[in-house]
């Protein structure tokens, strides 16, 4: 059996982990860490499997983690794209409203964006036009630091300036606690003993949790998000958006035109079957069986079932998923869609149906566990990764 020391073991290689990792060495120099992540390389789940956008942070609520992170976390995300030669570019972005009924939530967003500092500007339907003349929309407003890079190259970029040692197919199966620091146990057999451990691991973020000794008061619902490329992305220069409605915690489906020049057409967002379930076919028994026993979900169900329903119609039905997406971009077809990869979100929800809205990070003795970290958690990772090696650090004192 294989024993390794460290000060500080995190659990978790997408780009929360990575970044927490990258932290670490700069607020502490020397310190000790070993990253595990059960695949065989970084960025396989959430990180890697999102539409590469750089988002400003007008969406969220004032004074909230999200809006905090996300508005410095898009000016340093830009600038560790540059430092590192890692293709980016601040495109900015158009939120259309399509509908008299939208109106009200556009001005509502541009009010947000002013006081999250945010730059933003009220177009009317020929200056729509200027930007996307195959867009209709009856306003929209422009969001000026919102951009696109590769997550993927950011996340291999943060792992190996971090210093620290990561092991790949390196599975957590155990984990004991004691008043002096942690023992992890993968699963061919190493021991990792630690200080203090991070558990960024998204998707079984709360099964972590639990191994721990923690009860993480949520459950990681998954919901699949299905995306097209666009064969005609000379219909798109850049990024569109929705309004997005704010019952809901998704921005529902945009276009986007990524690094490569390629369009983006999604997500629908859809229970997943199973944590890491990529398509309808993918099943995992005691995923959905975790799933059903959380009441919490049964709560959302009942409360936005519509909404639901509307989502699994429009991803069983390519006809419907095109529908949605002529309401921005009138122009497309059926035939100018293709199948694309699929990502998953790790939503937390909690006992009583609260689909959380905002970054959750709760401490325990000798640990930090990053409970939610949906979009637009890459955007904000920088900032991220320095509170939860902060919180880290703080748990290394004897």
């Amino acid at each position: 059996m294989e024993r390794v020391h460290c000060d500080v073991v995190v659990v978790g290689g997408g780009i929360v982990g990575l970044s927490t990792a990258y932290a670490l060495s700069r607020l502490a120099p020397g310190t000790r860490v070993v990253v595990l992540e059960k695949e065989a390389g970084p960025a396989r789940h959430q990180t890697g499997r999102n539409s590469g956008v750089i988002h400003s942070g007008i969406y969220y609520r004032p004074g909230s983690l999200k809006a905090r992170f996300a508005v410095k976390g898009a000016s340093e995300m830009v600038k560790f794209c540059a430092e590192h030669d890692i293709p980016h570019e601040v495109t900015g972005k158009l939120i259309v409203a399509t509908d008299r009924s939208e109106l009200p939530r556009l001005h509502a967003l541009v009010q947000r964006g002013r006081e999250n500092a945010i730059p933003v500007r009220e177009l009317g339907p020929a200056q729509i036009a200027d930007h996307e003349p195959e867009v209709r929309g009856l306003a929209a407003i422009h969001v000026g630091t919102t951009g696109i890079c590769d997550y993927g190259a950011v996340a291999e970029r943060l792992a190996g300036a971090s210093g620290a040692e990561i092991r790949y197919g390196s599975a957590v199966d155990l984990i004991g606690r004691r008043a002096s620091g942690v023992a992890v146990r993968t699963a061919d057999g190493t021991v990792v003993r630690a200080k203090a451990l991070v558990n960024c691991a998204g998707l079984q973020c709360d099964r972590v949790a639990r191994l721990a000794g923690d009860d993480p008061a949520v459950r990681i619902i998954p919901f699949r998000g299905e995306y097209y490329d666009l064969t005609r992305p000379s219909l798109v220069r850049g990024l569109v958006y929705p309004v997005p409605d704010p019952a809901f915690p998704f921005l529902g489906v945009h276009l986007t035109r990524g690094i490569g020049g390629g369009v983006h057409v999604g997500p629908n967002a859809v229970p997943a079957l199973a944590r890491e379930g990529y398509s309808w076919g993918a099943v995992r028994p005691r995923d959905m069986a975790s799933t059903a026993a959380w009441p919490g979900m049964w709560r959302v169900a009942a409360r936005h079932w519509r909404y639901g329903a509307g989502e699994i119609h429009r991803s069983l039905s390519k006809g419907a998923f095109t529908q949605a997406v002529r309401r921005l971009l009138p122009a497309v077809t059926e035939d100018d869609l293709t199948p694309a990869a699929a990502g998953v979100r790790a939503q937390a929800v909690l006992r009583d149906g609260t689909l959380v809205d905002d970054f959750l990070i709760r401490e325990a003795p000798r640990t930090v566990h990053v409970l939610n970290a949906p979009s637009p958690a890459a955007t904000a990772s920088l900032p991220i990764g320095r509170e939860v090696a902060r919180r880290a650090l703080a748990a290394l004192a004897p």
